[in-house]
C-alpha cells in the first residue's frame, strides 16, 4: 500500500470519527488526538429536512473547515470539500429522501487528501434509521 491510500485511509477515519463524536467534549478530544498525528479535523451539528438542507450541510462542511483552518478561502480548496460533502450525501440520499436528518458532519484532511463523512439519524417520528456516507477528493 502507497503512502497516500495510507493517508487517505487515516483522514477518512478521522471524518467518520469526527461526525460520530457524540458531544463538544468528545468532538474536541477526538481533533486534538487526530492532530497528533497530523490530522485537522472540525466538525458540525445538523438537523432538518433533508431535501431541503443539502445545500445548507455542504455550506456547514465548507465554512467549519475554513473555521478550523482545514483549508484556505481558494476556490478549488472550497470545491474539493464541497465535492467531497456532496458525495457523502449522496450516499445516504436513498434513505433521506422526504425524511428529516439529524446528527453530525466531519472534515478531515491531511497534506492533500480531504474527506467529509456525515452520520445522520434519520426519522420520521419514533421510527428511526442511522446512516453513515463519506466522500474523499484531492487538494
Amino acid at each position: 500500500m502507497t503512502s497516500g491510500e495510507t493517508d487517505s485511509r487515516e483522514v477518512a477515519r478521522g471524518a467518520i470519527m469526527m461526525a460520530m463524536s457524540a458531544s463538544r467534549q468528545e468532538e474536541n478530544t477526538q481533533k486534538d488526538a487526530l492532530a497528533e498525528s497530523g490530522i485537522l479535523a472540525a466538525a458540525a451539528d445538523f438537523g432538518g429536512e433533508f431535501v431541503p438542507s443539502i445545500m445548507k450541510m455542504v455550506e456547514r462542511a465548507v465554512v467549519c473547515a475554513k473555521r478550523e483552518g482545514l483549508i484556505g478561502d481558494t476556490h478549488h480548496e472550497e470545491g474539493t470539500v464541497a465535492g467531497a460533502a456532496r458525495e457523502a450525501l449522496s450516499q445516504v440520499a436513498g434513505k433521506a429522501l422526504g425524511l428529516s436528518v439529524g446528527g453530525k458532519i466531519g472534515v478531515a484532511r491531511r497534506g492533500e487528501h480531504v474527506a467529509v463523512a456525515v452520520f445522520f439519524g434519520i426519522g420520521l417520528g419514533h421510527l428511526n434509521e442511522v446512516c453513515v456516507g463519506m466522500g474523499h477528493r484531492t487538494i
